[in-house]
């Protein structure tokens, strides 16, 4: 019986975990998991100038993603002014944003421009990225506005 309720209990928790997953996961990159930035803390980039893994133990939960912080300051720091550390287009490629789909971010491949952080896909989009910085912003901004809402997957169908 207790085996039948703790299996029980488990898939409670899984389907609890992905459908704040897929309500996450369309306008924020969350992995599937949930979880932005691939648990990276996104005060770091901006306070250390370097991509740092957050602690599993360090929380905080902003519009049903989850965030890990590397100390408690910059947890704090965070849920003081979450809009100033989210990464741009949800934690998606900068670069795929701008092309009108969505790549999973990477969050050791970041730059912040303007006081925005900003994730790219791999280091040969990321260079080429740097190559027009403005001018892909501009064309990201523009096409986020289309496909925020819209899945990963139903972009790369099209």
């Amino acid at each position: 019986m207790n085996t039948l309720k703790s299996l029980i209990g488990g898939i409670l928790l899984a389907s609890s975990v992905a459908a704040s997953a897929f309500a996450a996961g369309v306008e924020v990159n969350a992995s599937n998991t949930g979880l932005a930035l691939q648990g990276y803390d996104p005060v770091a980039y901006f306070t250390e100038g370097q991509a740092t893994p957050g602690d599993y133990k360090i929380t905080t939960v902003y519009n049903d993603t989850t965030y890990r912080f590397a100390s408690e300051a910059h947890k704090a720091t965070f849920e003081a002014n979450p809009e100033a550390y989210l990464p741009q287009y949800g934690g998606y490629c900068a670069f795929g944003a701008a092309m009108g789909f969505k790549f999973d971010g990477d969050p050791e491949l970041w730059k912040i421009v303007d006081g925005e952080l900003f994730l790219n896909l791999a280091q040969d989009i990321q260079e080429r990225w740097e190559g027009d910085i403005p001018g892909y912003i501009e064309k990201a901004d523009a096409q986020w506005t289309e496909i925020a809402d819209v899945a990963p997957a139903t972009l790369q169908a099209q």
